[in-house]
């Protein structure tokens, strides 16, 4: 008897939340939700703004707003500045949305994530390689979209910095007599970067080397 009592009042709760649930998402439908997404977005609200998005998303999955909730959602991260997160959500929608018109955009701010966090070029470059990477890919599928002319732009800008490093590093090897060692370096920017304004430097450098290792 105690067992059947106890049943009937797990499963009253059970029916009594659900039915909350279902009425909260009544109360809010897709199309509420995404304008007070939208709404706290533009009002630079991204906190208030992603909650709503991810509610949509999650109680809607199949409204036609769910895809436009997806994209807000890596926007705001990216506004938030919060790029490794705003980088999963690209990516992300990238893998559930290949052939979406937004996708130049989509790899185009994953490229931003990492590019809005190049350091100097003493320090280390894996953001701008990474960067480099993803416009380049950028370029490669969509070669005329107007996000392709503006990744050539950051393309040289990866360039420079990840040339620039190693020119920094190949001229503290150098200082410190191992020419071997910077020789590699400084032919690495011959070879491997674009003339970014380092070549004529690097090659002095070169012919600097060579001659003090031959002696």
């Amino acid at each position: 008897m105690k067992k059947s009592v106890i049943l009937l009042i797990v499963l009253s709760i059970l029916f009594s939340g659900c039915a909350w649930f279902e009425k909260s998402r009544e109360d809010k439908p897709a199309q509420e939700l995404i304008k007070e997404g939208m709404a706290e977005y533009e009002e630079g609200n991204y906190k208030d703004a992603i909650k709503s998005f991810e509610q949509l998303r999650d109680w809607y999955p199949f409204s036609k707003y769910a895809i436009l909730a997806e994209l807000k959602i890596a926007d705001a991260y990216y506004n938030l500045e919060s790029y490794a997160d705003a980088v999963f959500a690209y990516e992300e929608f990238e893998r559930l949305h290949p052939r979406n018109e937004a996708i130049p955009y989509v790899i185009y701010r994953e490229g931003l994530c990492y590019f809005n966090r190049i350091d100097t070029i003493d320090r280390d470059q894996t953001n701008a390689v990474k960067a480099l990477d993803i416009f380049q890919r950028l370029v490669k599928q969509f070669p005329s979209d107007p996000y392709s002319v503006m990744a050539r732009t950051d393309i040289i800008k990866c360039y420079k910095s990840i040339a620039g490093h190693e020119l920094y590093v190949g001229k503290f090897y150098y200082k410190a007599k191992k020419y071997k060692a910077a020789l590699e370096r400084f032919k690495r920017v011959v070879i491997r970067y674009p003339d970014v304004g380092t070549h004529q430097e690097a090659l002095l450098y070169i012919a600097n080397c060579e001659a003090l290792i031959d002696e």
